[in-house]
């Protein structure tokens, strides 16, 4: 069994405040859970406006499939949202 978790930073330039960053973060999060098989949620810098930090973890019996997966998450935040750059994000298989 492989578990695969990835924290993914992202830069919200219109967010002015906590509701603004809350729905552009809410609107991504119901995306990825719909279009994969992820747990996402936000896990770091609840209280800063324009930046959020995300957890992703899947589980698969294959580190290579894993890892895809969660690229394919990254991939995905950054076609769909162009809007709402992403910084920077680590991938770990465990």
């Amino acid at each position: 069994m492989v578990i695969g978790s990835c924290t993914i930073s992202i830069y919200l330039p219109a967010a002015h405040s906590l509701k603004e960053k809350r729905s552009a973060v809410k609107s991504i999060v119901a995306r990825v859970r719909n279009e994969f098989n992820v747990s996402i949620a936000e896990v770091d810098a609840q209280d800063v406006w324009q930046r959020a930090v995300l957890g992703v973890a899947c589980v698969s019996s294959s580190d290579t499939y894993a890892r895809g997966q969660l690229e394919a998450v990254v991939r995905f935040i950054e076609e769909q949202r162009p809007d709402l750059p992403v910084l920077d994000h680590e991938i770990e298989l465990l």
